[in-house]
């Protein structure tokens, strides 16, 4: 299996995404690219997607975008800024790119966008490659 294959298998297997109706559309070596229609139980008591949904979303596209190089990684650090409130029904687009790699380490950017093209946050991620160990175990 190549690893983008082992990664979007990893995804079959993300009970996370897969109960959020979290969807991969695109996995390219250091990107990937993710979607998820905001569902009224997503919300806040402001009426407004809780902010733990959008890190969610973007930490989803990160974890497959630093998945995808082969080795298993796994985050070290994460920051959100959120720009603007994303409503019950939008369809949001998360798109994360690997900005470097050295040794072990990995740091991604991951844009979330409402499907009209509005950013709604931006995310940053450092991954951590795990030594010896593959994104999906054999057999997975």
């Amino acid at each position: 299996m190549d690893t983008i294959q082992s990664a979007r298998s990893m995804h079959q297997r993300d009970l996370t995404c897969q109960t959020l109706g979290i969807h991969l559309d695109d996995l390219g070596p250091g990107r990937a690219r993710m979607r998820m229609r905001v569902a009224a139980t997503m919300t806040n008591g402001h009426g407004t997607v809780h902010g733990g949904y959008l890190f969610l979303l973007a930490d989803a596209a990160f974890a497959y975008a630093c998945n995808s190089h082969g080795p298993a990684a796994v985050a070290q650090g994460a920051q959100v800024t959120f720009l603007r409130p994303a409503a019950v029904d939008d369809e949001l687009v998360a798109e994360a790119v690997e900005r470097a790699r050295a040794g072990r380490t990995g740091v991604y950017d991951v844009t979330v966008r409402r499907a009209a093209g509005e950013v709604v946050a931006e995310f940053r991620g450092q991954s951590m490659m795990l030594s010896g160990r593959p994104a999906v175990a054999p057999g997975h």
